[in-house]
């Protein structure tokens, strides 16, 4: 786990990472698979991504996206996840049209449930071998005050879910109800996932969940990926963690 001094150091930190990692995952294998999310840690990294002077150094031609979860809205609402997305940094690179994998909305399908099954097929059409979905370079997940990832929440039935590969929630804890969400098993399909946590209403889910908590009752507990699984967070969220599993960046 890396610690920060402060949320702007934070989303700096991971920016610079995430620009590295991904020139690096290009370079070995010609393209790259990122899994975004929503909040407002997703806000202060992609942003920062934008912000930063190496942006421009990767080739965003090669780089699909897709995403943890979306609110069952329709598409120009404020709370869609990829909304917020594009306004921080997907409508300022040159990603191309169709390696963005954003979930259908509210018009678009008649359903949640037919907006889950169009997404897993998607993930089946882009999968590698005998996999259900890619095996994702990165995933950057958020994480909430009551440990939850994606649309996954403590003490509700799809945390323990390992199929279908996308989940519908209709009675999310918070709003707006309906929602789409990877299921935890495709989640750690990634090869590496980055939770990215600030603030001290952070610091109990994220003790909790080091000290060895269930996925049921600390959703976060139960993601892992398939080369590395990394906690980025502030000093304020790290205030209930064992200093022996810090690692210290000031």
């Amino acid at each position: 786990m890396l610690v920060h001094p402060d949320k702007q150091s934070l989303g700096a930190s991971v920016a610079a990472r995430f620009i590295t990692k991904i020139i690096d995952v290009i370079e070995e294998q010609d393209s790259a698979s990122v899994v975004l999310s929503g909040g407002s840690v997703s806000t202060l990294v992609l942003a920062a991504i934008n912000e930063s002077g190496a942006r421009d150094s990767v080739d965003w031609s090669k780089v699909s996206f897709w995403w943890s979860d979306e609110r069952w809205v329709e598409a120009d609402s404020p709370d869609r996840n990829d909304r917020q997305n594009g306004i921080d940094l997907l409508d300022h690179i040159g990603v191309l049209p169709e390696n963005v994998h954003r979930f259908a909305a509210v018009g678009e399908l008649g359903s949640v449930e037919e907006a889950a099954a169009a997404y897993s097929a998607e993930l089946l059409a882009n999968a590698q071998g005998d996999d259900e979905s890619p095996r994702f370079d990165i995933t950057l997940l958020g994480v909430g005050p009551d440990g939850h990832v994606a649309s996954l929440f403590p003490d509700k039935p799809q945390v323990s879910l390992t199929e279908p590969t996308v989940l519908t929630i209709k009675d999310s804890p918070k709003p707006p109800p309906e929602r789409l969400s990877l299921s935890l098993p495709v989640i750690n399909n990634s090869q590496r996932v980055w939770m990215i946590l600030a603030g001290a209403e952070k610091a109990a889910s994220l003790g909790l969940a080091l000290a060895g908590a269930g996925a049921d009752q600390v959703p976060v507990a139960g993601v892992k990926g398939r080369k590395r699984t990394v906690f980025f967070v502030d000093k304020d969220a790290a205030a209930e963690v064992p200093e022996q599993l810090i690692a210290s960046t000031y």
